[in-house]
């Protein structure tokens, strides 16, 4: 019996950043993720930016050069 045909393997950039985004917390708004930034009274500061992977927001401390 033939075996089934392989399925294409993802891009395994596409796969680190599937597995990075489901390690964070993901809110619905840009304004949701910076007040639970101010609730948790983080030393560093933060910043939120929309996933492209889940187009939820996320937060970070690191910021891009502008």
């Amino acid at each position: 019996m033939p075996r089934p045909p392989r399925q294409p393997k993802p891009d395994s950039g596409q796969l680190y950043r599937d597995r990075a985004c489901r390690s964070k917390r993901r809110f619905r708004t840009q304004g949701d993720a910076l007040d639970a930034a101010a609730a948790l009274n983080l030393e560093r500061e933060r910043k939120a930016y929309q996933c492209p992977c889940c187009g939820h927001w996320h937060l970070t401390t690191r910021f891009p050069e502008d």
